[in-house]
């Protein structure tokens, strides 16, 4: 696996994949990689016959500087996760290599994707989200890019994004990876205490009982109702939100009786961790 700490040495190796008429798929991460990133990796290649990687820790994606003081960056373990899996070439790059100082990022109007659930508790997150998915997708040149549905409003506003701009690259949103007990992997979940760790698997059971749920009761308000209570009960009192919205727009539904797509997401904190997952409820 080539490792690029640099603009120049990415360009390098991306002219050489280009002389070899080579197409690649890439999968940007922020590192304390699990299986969830290496799936979107091993179907990157599987798809596009080459896959890149990238690891770096946005400043602009966090609004609290604890959260991003607090972020895990086991690199060596990483490498050898990706070097494991056959990914050809992680992008590893210091802030300046990826914001020079005469870089300006592109307006991008996300109609108010990127204000509710997420935005309304990380003011200015998506934001950043924008501003580095773009700027990583001029450096790495990707024929696909490949993200996961855990990150659900991510995914929507990378996809108005891409519309907006017209960029030239495809975007694969790939099921949410689960660990064993159904808790969606997350590079936050080693900072659960043991308690919290058992805890956790709750948020996706009450998903899975909304989407059981759902197929006699329509009305979105008494679904999350009946959700939060059942979260409340087995212990996590702490809920920044639970929501049905359309997939589409990410506009809160009254009923999931107007609208082809309809979405619960939810996060919840326990031991001060941030957990995030959500369900599709409905698709046609």
């Amino acid at each position: 696996m080539l490792v690029c700490k640099s603009r120049s040495a990415l360009q390098a190796a991306l002219n050489n994949w280009k002389a070899a008429n080579k197409s690649w798929g890439f999968v940007p991460t922020m590192g304390a990689l699990h299986q969830g990133h290496l799936s979107l990796l091993q179907q990157a290649k599987e798809e596009q016959g080459l896959a890149l990687c990238s690891i770096f820790v946005n400043p602009s994606q966090f609004n609290d500087p604890k959260d991003l003081e607090a972020y895990p960056r086991p690199i060596e373990k990483d490498i050898a996760a990706l070097e494991a899996i056959g990914c050809d070439l992680l992008f590893l790059p210091p802030v300046e290599e990826v914001y020079p100082t005469n870089w300006t990022a592109p307006k991008v109007p996300l109609d108010g994707l990127d204000l509710p659930m997420e935005g309304t508790h990380r003011p200015g997150h998506f934001k950043g989200v924008v501003e580095v998915v773009y700027r990583l997708l001029e450096l790495c040149q990707p024929k696909a890019l490949y993200m996961g549905q855990k990150d659900f409003q991510q995914y929507a506003v990378v996809g108005k994004m891409i519309r907006e701009l017209q960029l030239p690259v495809e975007l694969h949103c790939s099921p949410i990876v689960r660990e064993k007990d159904g808790l969606a992997m997350s590079s936050r979940n080693v900072r659960l205490s043991p308690k919290g760790r058992a805890l956790a698997p709750a948020l996706y059971q009450s998903l899975q009982a909304m989407q059981s749920a759902s197929e006699k009761e329509p009305q979105a308000k008494n679904l999350v109702e009946q959700a939060q209570k059942s979260l409340q009960a087995a212990g996590i009192q702490e809920i920044d939100y639970f929501e049905i919205v359309d997939g589409y727009n990410l506009q809160p539904l009254k009923s999931l009786e107007n609208t082809n797509f309809a979405v619960a997401c939810a996060t919840v904190r326990i031991d001060g961790v941030r957990l995030l997952d959500n369900q599709i409820l409905k698709k046609i």
